[in-house]
């Protein structure tokens, strides 16, 4: 899959608008720049998409540079296989990615690696089979210095087990499903901190308990926020019984004494391996989504914020200066709707200045205009100087906007 692929799979945008784009942001050209100067070339499109390209632009090379670990990691482990890699090769979901590469992922030693070096990895899969009727009797075979009795041997197996279900990708896919429609959040006050002034502000989170997949944004970072200054803990919880039995569906396929152990490593998985994996991961997953919340709030409060009217109610006159296109002029009353638009051309190359003057002062008498709003950038000095020169019948207030604020002084006859 070619990154303008991975990019038409989120944004309905034409391929050739795509590459466009990518070729620019390859020049280091800004989203700004890009969305307002080379319309032509990414078939206009906005600052917003722009920058949605340039997100998942990035998120393809990381995903593309993953891959090419875990393929590099796998390999020097002798273990990738024509059918493994072309899965790799083929996927695009980081998530999924991650679950193939688990079995060979270096990590601590853990139980199943000690069960392995006791040689109890056989009797392991004895029990998956599911065939033996005398498991006891089984387990007596592998009995050694360092396994002294059935049940260590058992444990041993079960461990081993347990690994085999937490790296299982059809389980973790279902648990990732239960976690995300039926997980409950809940948080306790930390005892010792109850009284605390600090901790009073969050006193509503002392014992509360919501769905994760229904709570809202602010009310779920409030929570990690008391939970890091160490006012209350919080847990991710699901039915317990419910999750073992979606682990015990994918592997028993027989009632007997091994699918006992397969039970007993089933409780084992869940509690010490999947559980808090996943339950980490839904919650990381739950943050991300109210983080990305919070932003767009703050960003439609902050967009609101600034398009307020800086004079209040005032009749604008607002010029986007130019030279070849001319000056862009429009009209605009009190609640900021339009009144009237066009273009004059006071510069170079056409020069029509006393034109322009007469148009200017006979849209701000038409209008009642009480303000004139001049735009930085190309010509914005030399539009300056232009309405300087104009006598009004009345005095004006003139804003040059720029990046830093507005300038202001009044112009009168």
């Amino acid at each position: 899959m070619t990154k303008t692929d991975f990019i038409k799979q989120t944004l309905p945008v034409a391929e050739k608008n795509i590459d466009h784009t990518l070729q620019l942001i390859q020049e280091d050209c800004t989203i700004p720049f890009i969305a307002r100067y080379r319309k032509d070339r990414t078939g206009n499109l906005d600052e917003i998409q722009i920058e949605q390209i340039s997100k998942l632009s990035k998120q393809y090379d990381e995903i593309v540079k993953r891959k090419e670990s875990i393929l590099k990691s796998i390999e020097e482990q002798d273990a990738l296989t024509a059918e493994l890699q072309s899965k790799i090769e083929a996927s695009f979901d980081l998530q999924y990615l991650e679950d193939l590469y688990l079995p060979y992922k270096k990590k601590k030693k853990t139980k199943a690696d000690t069960a392995r070096a006791l040689g109890l990895e056989p009797l392991a899969k004895i029990i998956m089979a599911q065939n033996a009727s005398d498991i006891s009797g089984t387990a007596s075979r592998y009995l050694s210095e360092n396994v002294t009795s059935e049940e260590e041997a058992l444990q041993g197996a079960r461990d081993i087990i347990a690994e085999w279900m937490n790296e299982h990708l059809f389980i973790r896919k279902q648990l990732r499903r239960l976690f995300q429609y039926k997980a409950e959040i809940s948080s306790k006050v930390v005892k010792s901190k109850r009284d605390e002034e600090a901790a009073q502000k969050f006193s509503q989170y002392f014992d509360w308990k919501e769905g994760l997949s229904r709570i809202p944004s602010h009310r779920l970072l409030a929570m990690l926020r008391a939970e890091a200054e160490g006012f209350i803990k919080f847990g991710i919880d699901i039915d317990k019984d419910e999750a073992v039995q979606i682990i015990e569906k994918a592997i028993l396929k027989s009632n007997n004494e091994c699918s006992a152990q397969i039970k007993l490593a089933a409780k084992d998985a869940y509690k010490r391996l999947l559980e808090p994996a996943i339950s980490n991961e839904v919650l990381q997953e739950a943050k991300l989504k109210a983080d990305t919340k919070a932003i767009e709030v703050f960003a439609e409060n902050l967009r609101q914020l600034l398009l307020a009217s800086p004079l209040g109610e005032k009749r604008i006159l607002a010029i986007d200066p130019g030279y070849r296109t001319g000056c862009k002029v429009v009209c605009l009353d009190e609640k900021g709707d339009l009144l009237h638009n066009e273009n004059i051309y006071p510069h170079a190359p056409q020069n029509e200045t006393g034109t322009a003057m007469k148009k200017i002062r006979s849209m701000v008498n038409a209008y009642n205009i009480e303000a004139i709003s001049i735009g930085n950038g190309t010509a914005s000095r030399e539009t300056e100087f232009f309405i300087k020169k104009i006598a009004f019948d009345r005095p004006l207030q003139v804003f040059v906007v720029s990046e830093a604020g507005a300038s202001v002084y009044s112009a009168s006859k």
